[in-house]
């Protein structure tokens, strides 16, 4: 009784934080297990003080310290938990939400154009071929060098371009073509991804065929009744053949799917280059072998109903020279003058600008789109044939019809942009008449040497072995015309332009009929060769129109750039006024944003128009203008009525035309000539031999 009694306190009460004494044996177990689990009695411990703390208002309260680890946390907590919400309602809402939300706010949506001519009973007729243009179609890895490890056979071009971020001179090393070949360099094959997906998609959600086949398969189209003829566009028209029979690849596919089909010819639909590599195709498959295919004269006229080309460069584009000239076009020069120096900055040692230029300049596909025609077509000194164009954007009023439209006026000549200068240094010798410019010619210029060449080695390009003697010469020539651009590119990238030299030609032909027009160099160009002899098969040039569209440049000239590229646009030459289409350097003109109109419709307007030299057996050419206009909200993507240079290929009213020519009607019962530019007037202005 002894062990069980308590001590009590004043007043035989237990003192209030007394507890009941344990025997010995308990005791000790009590105090052993105790100590084992100190850590969870300091945590209670720990609990009961943050209990009594707010259970006592007297007792001092304290926060815990807030640290950037618990601000980053919080952080990517809140980017997660958003990430899966976006994700679960994007997953969980009906396919048919979107086209909801965006109807409530722009009014019912127009059938897609498949849709609609399957409802008017149009059907699957004649084969379709697709001829992506350049940078459209993927391409992929079949053989690399050790930085390449893992990536066989994925995308390099197309697709995410995940790779130029990871490794980006491995990317520029493994894209580049050898400089002295133009075909693969050493330990590397690059090749074109094949079948639809070549070109259907340049990126995630960034379409280019997709839509049109997507709209064919709608009338009854499938794989075996469409082919995409994918190329490298990389390398010229005759190499794609010498290195990968591409060619000859196209031409039994056409052959086999006329063969299948009833003996149905084929719509060939062709994309920007690739405009001027299937009129390359259709020389060579005419030709004898080795250098053609051997298909004989009428092989055109048995397999192909119709060329419906869009967007077709068939003279080039002045973007082109600006490309080879300075690696910059209209929005790389704008993006140069809002951040100076980033484009040029040797970031990880890697200086974009001289990496994209020597990268490019192996590409001798881009040597096919430079001006072809010279001064004839493309104007002089003081002269072009869009002499008088007044670039204003278009306005739309509020039922959305356009209030206004590029056109051409009567304006005093003093404020006419001469377009024919492609280049010229300094806004004020653009202006000046040609009799009050001295000029220097630099192709006497003695090109020097600097330290350039040793110091510069990871990023060299042929401007460094030019020293800053022969870079000063080339400004001080001032004004350079489409004549004169041959010379200065020759000059600038002797062994870009002595390649180019061997693939590609663009001067005009007197005699059509002199055998030396029998090589492939000059079957890309149209004003050195004639259609084929195919009197029932027609010719369309669809292209947008409405947008400015880069035509003539003002350049500048860093004589300090050692490293760097010396010459750039300036984009400080800015006229202020309308009529004088010069914005940021660049002067503008009516195009589709990349193809001025000059170039995709004097051939189809003029010279092909009938039977003429060019066009010896009356082909019958159709030109398709879609008017540009942008989509209201941003919930309508890239827009339906785009005249954009490749947004085209979504365009309602251009798939349509495909749809009804693929089902068998003609030029003439889609509407003939539609026509809202001035191409008409621009082509008279042109004095070429008919």
């Amino acid at each position: 009784m002894a062990a069980m009694r308590r001590r009590k306190g004043a007043g035989g009460r237990r003192p209030e934080n007394s507890e009941p004494r344990l025997d010995e044996s308990k005791e000790k177990h009590y105090i052993e297990s105790e100590k084992s689990n100190s850590c969870s009695t300091n945590l209670n411990a720990d609990v009961n003080s943050i209990v009594l703390s707010n259970s006592y208002p007297a007792a001092k309260k304290q926060r815990p310290k807030w640290g950037c680890a618990d601000t980053c946390c919080w952080f990517v907590g809140c980017v997660c938990s958003m990430w899966w919400l976006l994700l679960f309602v994007y997953n969980a809402m009906p396919a048919s939400f979107p086209q909801y939300v965006t109807e409530a706010i722009t009014g019912p949506l127009p059938d897609p154009p498949g849709v609609k001519l399957a409802k008017d009973g149009l059907k699957a007729k004649h084969p379709v071929v697709f001829v992506p243009g350049i940078v459209t179609g993927g391409l992929e890895l079949w053989e690399g060098h050790a930085c390449a490890e893992g990536l066989f056979r994925k995308r390099l071009w197309g697709g995410t371009f995940g790779e130029v971020y990871k490794r980006p001179l491995c990317w520029v090393e493994h894209m580049s073509l050898d400089n002295e070949t133009g075909l693969d360099p050493p330990g590397i094959k690059i090749r074109p991804v094949s079948g639809l997906v070549a070109a259907d998609y340049f990126a995630p959600g960034y379409f280019v065929w997709a839509v049109l086949i997507a709209n064919l398969a709608r009338i009854g189209y499938e794989d075996k009744n469409m082919y995409m003829a994918a190329y490298d566009w990389r390398l010229s028209f005759q190499n794609t053949e010498i290195r990968d029979q591409t060619l000859s690849r196209i031409k039994s596919n056409i052959e086999l799917m006329v063969a299948t089909s009833g003996g149905k010819k084929v719509v060939v639909v062709p994309h920007s280059m690739g405009v001027l590599y299937f009129l390359h195709f259709m020389k060579w498959v005419e030709a004898p072998p080795p250098m053609g295919g051997g298909g004989g004269p009428n092989w055109c006229a048995d397999h192909i109903k119709a060329v419906m080309n869009i967007g077709g460069p068939f003279l080039g584009v002045p973007k082109a020279v600006s490309g080879l000239f300075s690696a910059e076009a209209k929005d790389i020069a704008i993006a140069r003058a809002i951040a100076p120096g980033v484009l040029d900055m040797d970031v990880f040692g890697f200086q974009t600008m001289q990496h994209v230029m020597r990268m490019t300049r192996t590409w001798d596909s881009t040597m096919s789109m430079i001006p072809k025609g010279g001064e004839t077509i493309w104007g002089g000194l003081d002269w072009s044939p869009e002499e008088g164009h007044v670039c204003s954007l278009k306005k739309r009023s509020s039922n959305g019809q356009p209030t206004g439209h590029n056109t051409t006026q009567k304006l005093d000549k003093s404020i006419h942009a001469k377009y024919g200068r492609i280049i010229a240094f300094g806004k004020d010798v653009g202006d000046f008449h040609s009799s009050d410019i001295e000029r220097i010619d630099f192709r006497g210029a003695i090109k020097g040497s600097n330290l350039a060449n040793t110091t510069c080695r990871d990023v060299w390009t042929e401007y460094h072995d030019m020293g800053i003697g022969g870079v000063k010469a080339v400004a001080d020539y001032k004004v350079y015309t489409a004549d004169s651009i041959l010379d200065l590119l020759q000059f600038v990238a002797p062994k870009m332009m002595t390649r180019g030299g061997a693939h590609f030609s663009y001067g005009i032909a007197d005699d059509l009929d002199d055998e030396k027009y029998n090589h492939y160099k000059y079957w890309s160009n149209p004003l050195e060769t004639k259609l084929p002899n195919a009197p029932d098969m027609e010719i369309f040039s669809m292209y947008g129109v409405g947008i400015p569209t880069e035509r003539a440049y003002v350049y500048k000239f860093s004589p300090a750039a050692e490293c760097f590229i010396p010459f750039q646009i300036d984009t400080s030459a800015d006229s202020g006024e309308d009529s004088h289409c010069l914005k940021g350097g660049v002067y503008l003109v009516n195009g589709d944003e990349t193809v001025p109109v000059l170039s995709a419709g004097y051939m189809p307007a003029k010279a092909w128009r009938g039977k003429t030299r060019f066009n010896p057996s009356g082909i019958r050419t159709f030109i398709r203008e879609y008017d540009h206009s942008p989509p209201a909200t941003l919930l309508e993507g890239r827009g339906t009525q785009s005249g954009a240079h490749v947004d085209i290929m979504g365009n309602f009213a251009l798939i349509e035309d495909i749809i009804r020519v693929a089902a068998g009607a003609t030029g003439e019962e889609i509407g003939g000539d539609q026509v809202h530019s001035d191409i008409f007037k621009w082509s008279e202005r042109i004095k070429l031999k008919l």
